[in-house]
């Protein structure tokens, strides 16, 4: 089974995650652009494959009443995003140790981009959430 390891900025918070990871999504809603200073992007897994070291490090907040935002509380590392009662963990990609082998697949939440910038490449872009099949 495919294992990769990830961490915040300053290393208080690691992780494994165990199995294969989604492709990676942009999102560019207004919640990520402010959280992160762009667009962010992230793959998921389910919960139970992941295994966090730090834990107690670990910040939360809630943008709005859907999902959980968990961060650094020391760095302020952006590390995951899951739904109020959805297994799947969003695991922002660039908290991901290189080599990752991940390709963003598409642009959800285009509507929101940011105005000091341009979706260059031929992916597919959606101006709200999509569901990829």
């Amino acid at each position: 089974m495919p294992s990769r390891t990830g961490r915040c900025a300053c290393g208080s918070v690691t992780y494994t995650v165990r199995g294969p990871l989604r492709t990676v999504i942009a999102c560019h809603c207004d919640s990520c652009r402010r959280q992160t200073g762009h667009h962010a992007a992230a793959t998921a897994a389910p919960a139970e494959m992941i295994q966090i070291e730090g834990e107690e490090h670990l910040g939360e907040w809630r943008a709005t009443g859907r999902a959980v935002r968990r961060f650094c509380r020391t760095c302020g590392s952006t590390l995951f995003w899951q739904a109020v009662g959805e297994n799947m963990v969003s695991i922002m990609a660039g908290s991901l140790d290189l080599p990752t082998g991940l390709e963003i697949s598409h642009h959800i939440f285009v509507a929101e981009k940011g105005d000091y910038y341009e979706i260059t490449d031929d992916l597919p872009a959606f101006p709200g959430e999509s569901k990829p099949s």
